[in-house]
């Protein structure tokens, strides 16, 4: 889908979208390309769990989830974090469609480490005939969760998620939304970052834990074939953007 972008919103920024935002989804959207969001909703998660006196475990920042997690985590993105984002789109006078793994079967999924993460799965399958007509005249609006092929729910990252969805449908172009302007580097924006630079980078502990899942996910995205991956705090700002070849720091 050469014409498709791909944004993926955590589960703060939704509370904290910019008129900027709405203004640029529908610039893109006057210039012929399709949107697909995914979102996180990883505080509201948190802020539930602690007060129902549940345990927060995390490993590598993936949250471990048991069976109470899981239908904490369906409940929150489902109907909290995404209605939220919905009504704010609504009142922009931008036509979306909430969409979750069950429609269509569109997201498949595998476990990536039951016995330590629990239901925490990875995208390895995308219904794109399904979301090509969905997303043909209307803005869509995913949730980060996936079934397996016996009909198990599984969380997944929203980041590595939206880069599994920006592989598998050849998007344009993959804007990961965090709460910084790109990746620092001597008090400035790296306005581009490779592969082999964010390596160096993450040894020098310039890239810190927080940053890392998404320049990883923007890479991966680049090394398939996207042909843009930004990390930003705005969606029409530049960002940093992730490329194949090193350039001079």
């Amino acid at each position: 889908m050469k014409n498709l972008i791909i944004i993926k919103i955590g589960g703060q920024a939704i509370r904290q979208l910019t008129e900027r935002f709405f203004q640029q989804l529908q610039a893109w959207q006057a210039q012929g390309k399709q949107l697909l969001i995914v979102h996180g909703g990883g505080p509201m998660i948190t802020t539930l769990t602690t007060q129902l006196q549940l345990p927060v475990h995390k490993v590598h920042g993936l949250r471990v989830t048991d069976a109470q997690t899981l239908a904490l985590t369906k409940l929150v993105l489902l109907g909290d974090a995404q209605p939220a984002l919905l009504t704010q789109l609504n009142q922009h006078h931008l036509s979306a469609l909430g969409l979750n793994a069950a429609d269509q079967q569109l997201l498949t999924g595998t476990p990536l480490d039951q016995q330590r993460l629990g239901y925490v799965g990875q995208v390895t399958q995308v219904n794109q005939v399904a979301l090509q007509a969905l997303l043909a005249h209307q803005i869509g609006v995913l949730a980060p969760l996936a079934l397996t092929t016996e009909g198990q729910w599984l969380n997944v990252n929203a980041d590595m998620a939206a880069t599994a969805l920006a592989q598998q449908l050849h998007a344009e172009k993959l804007v990961l939304l965090t709460d910084v302007p790109g990746i620092m580097h001597h008090g400035m924006v790296m306005r581009s970052l490779s592969p082999k630079q964010a390596q160096r980078l993450t040894a020098q502990a310039v890239i810190t834990a927080g940053m890392r899942p998404k320049v990883q996910a923007a890479i991966q995205a680049i090394q398939a074939g996207v042909q843009q991956a930004v990390i930003t705090n705005a969606i029409d700002q530049p960002g940093t953007a992730i490329i194949k070849t090193e350039v001079v720091l």
